[in-house]
């Protein structure tokens, strides 16, 4: 077999193997270590899962995401049901704070505005948005703004990476005020996620360019 087709046979038995998918609708192409994913779900929860699952098989360079969300009819919500709903979910979010994060929805597709302080609270709020019925997809416009003093962000990034496994001599980070960027090489995409969440973990970080490459 050629390593395309075993990669590609490895994303279809990891999203037989994810629970949270039905992969009876989901085909997958690969070529030189790019995974196209198609077909459809019935969630945008489901496409997103789908798409979690084929990063974690080893060889995994990058991933065409072009699954399409098809409500069933049973479970149709208007925009202003949706806009609701997402109100009531971002209230209850106890790390996101109170009136940080805006929605608005069109046709079925979330588009969150606001500012806050830590990058974990903007992925918490695309997280909240993307489990509810009728969402077909998520944009994420929420700015994380700090006021943490930005002026050894680079060090503290390098000396997190260096406390977990990552070589020094292959992940390089340089930053300018807040915003960060990763380049160098790594062995999985598993890694390069790992390097990215380190660095959006550094107090002060706003922006995090990954330019990592798996090699």
């Amino acid at each position: 077999m050629t390593t395309d087709t075993l990669l590609k046979e490895s994303v279809l038995a990891e999203l037989l193997w994810e629970p949270s998918v039905s992969a009876a609708h989901i085909g997958v192409t690969a070529r030189d270590g790019v995974i196209s994913l198609m077909g459809h779900v019935k969630t945008f929860a489901e496409k997103h899962a789908a798409e979690a699952a084929a990063r974690r098989v080893k060889g995994v360079k990058a991933i065409a995401d072009e699954i399409e969300v098809k409500l069933s009819f049973d479970v149709k919500r208007t925009d202003e049901d949706i806009a609701a709903a997402i109100i009531s979910r971002l209230a209850w979010d106890s790390t996101i704070p109170k009136d940080s994060v805006k929605a608005t929805v069109q046709n079925g597709w979330v588009t969150l505005t606001g500012k806050v302080a830590w990058h974990f609270e903007h992925d918490a709020a695309a997280q909240d948005v993307r489990k509810l019925w009728g969402v077909v997809g998520v944009t994420n416009e929420i700015k994380v703004e700090t006021r943490v003093n930005t002026a050894d962000v680079s060090g503290d990034i390098i000396r997190a990476l260096h406390r977990s496994w990552f070589d020094p001599s292959n992940v390089k980070v340089t930053a300018n005020g807040g915003k960060v960027k990763l380049s160098g090489t790594v062995h999985s995409w598993s890694e390069r996620t790992l390097a990215g969440n380190t660095a959006w973990a550094a107090p002060g970080a706003t922006v995090v360019e990954n330019d990592l490459v798996i090699a």
